[in-house]
């Protein structure tokens, strides 16, 4: 199914944003689900402001949520749409070098997790 045009100028305009497409980027390239604090921790922005771009982007029908006991995870929501999947794969194209520090403090949050 195609999606409408309003659909798709709500998509974009969740995108516009630094932090919404920094969030939307580590999801797509660390594959794995994130939650709050972590993204508090990796990209260094206040609290308040991630809940709002993670509510935005949720709205926006890009990502979904899990809960699994006291921790709210986020991921890309899992879609056949063909629109998504061509957003998906132009925003990982992104270059890693813009965000290899962000890579580093997620990939040791993540390893922290385990332990």
């Amino acid at each position: 199914m195609k999606p409408s045009i309003e659909s798709s100028i709500t998509i974009f305009k969740a995108l516009s944003e630094i932090t919404r497409l920094k969030i939307i980027w580590l999801l797509i390239n660390i594959d794995s689900k994130i939650c709050v604090s972590e993204i508090i921790e990796v990209l260094k922005v206040p609290q308040y402001n991630v809940s709002r771009h993670l509510g935005l982007l949720k709205k926006a029908g890009i990502l979904e949520e899990s809960k699994e006991g006291k921790w709210v995870y986020y991921c890309i929501k899992n879609t056949e749409d063909e629109f998504m999947h061509f957003l998906q794969k132009a925003i990982s194209t992104i270059s890693k070098e813009e965000m290899a520090s962000e890579i580093k403090r997620c990939k040791q949050r993540l390893l922290s997790r385990e332990a």
